[in-house]
């Protein structure tokens, strides 16, 4: 399985969405639920923030590659946690 790392920061909805969704896909499908996702709070920890190629968040990216950036919806989760399990 390949690490996921999520960059949000605390006063985005679209994060706060995201949260929601990766919850329901998990519930949903057990295979989801070994995925780990490493949050990293961009404005806590922005040191680690800049060490990556984004401007929005939520950002998700897979084992160091980006696969999605801004708006999430259920689908561009489910091909995220996807890539992980690839």
């Amino acid at each position: 399985m390949k690490p996921v790392t999520m960059f949000v920061t605390s006063w985005c909805p679209y994060c706060k969405q995201a949260y929601s969704m990766m919850k329901k896909l998990k519930n949903d499908n057990p295979e989801y639920a070994a995925i780990e996702v490493k949050i990293i709070d961009e404005e806590l920890h922005p040191e680690i923030a800049k060490q990556y190629d984004y401007y929005y968040v939520p950002t998700y990216f897979v084992n160091e590659v980006k696969i999605h950036e801004g708006v999430p919806s259920i689908e561009i989760i489910r091909n995220v946690f996807n890539e992980a399990l690839k």
